[in-house]
């Protein structure tokens, strides 16, 4: 009796350091985890809420959206998030030299249409869009692009290092066809739009329509 007694009492103290120590390791994972979710949400991912109805019918005002940001490098047709500081227009009537200036100081949600080294077109006429000689299908956007904001004559070729966007609402919508936006240096991209997670209920038919892929 007295041996099972005193190896009752040798149990006792492992079973409350095996406790501890599972504690431990559950804290251990947790604040990793947290901090793994804080890196992504810091580094990678960020949560934007679209401002305006430039973007209409793609995107409506308080959608919110998930962009990424340090991985993604923009591709023509991606919906991009510029934090419009800077901008660039031409000093010539040749389009050659370029001159740097003011942009919106806002952060814009707008479809990448060129990048540099390419030359865009558009006819404000047809309201058609053409990118290196190739007519753009555009089934995303509200209406033809017969608006001309005078940034620019067509066709162009945009200079190495800058951008070219529109928003999708092409008759309301701020953007490089305005000498207010002009051409975007591709440094003042945040990131690429890839998933809509929220929108108004207005908006919707069904639950499901709060959701979308965007990349």
């Amino acid at each position: 009796m007295e041996e099972q007694a005193g190896a009752a009492a040798k149990k006792q103290p492992n079973e409350g350091f095996s406790f501890f120590g599972d504690m431990l390791d559950v804290i251990e994972a947790a604040v990793i985890t947290i901090f793994i979710f804080l890196l992504i949400f810091t580094y990678l991912l960020r949560p934007v809420t679209v401002d305006g109805s430039s973007m209409e019918p793609t995107l409506y005002n308080k959608d919110q959206l998930l962009i990424l940001t340090s991985l993604a490098e923009p591709d023509n047709g991606d919906i991009v998030v510029i934090d419009d500081h800077d901008s660039a227009l031409f000093a010539d009537d040749a389009e050659t030299v370029l001159y740097g200036t003011d942009g919106l100081n806002i952060v814009l949600v707008k479809r990448l249409i060129a990048k540099g080294g390419q030359e865009i077109d558009i006819d404000f006429d047809t309201g058609t869009v053409a990118v290196d000689g190739k007519q753009l299908d555009e089934p995303y956007i509200k209406a033809l692009t017969t608006r001309n904001d005078g940034a620019f004559t067509y066709p162009f070729r945009i200079p190495e290092g800058y951008l070219f966007v529109m928003g999708d609402n092409r008759l309301g919508s701020t953007d490089s066809r305005s000498p207010a936006v002009g051409l975007i240096p591709e440094d003042e991209v945040l990131g690429v739009a890839i998933l809509r997670y929220g929108r108004e209920s207005e908006h919707c038919k069904s639950w499901f329509d709060r959701f979308a892929l965007l990349w």
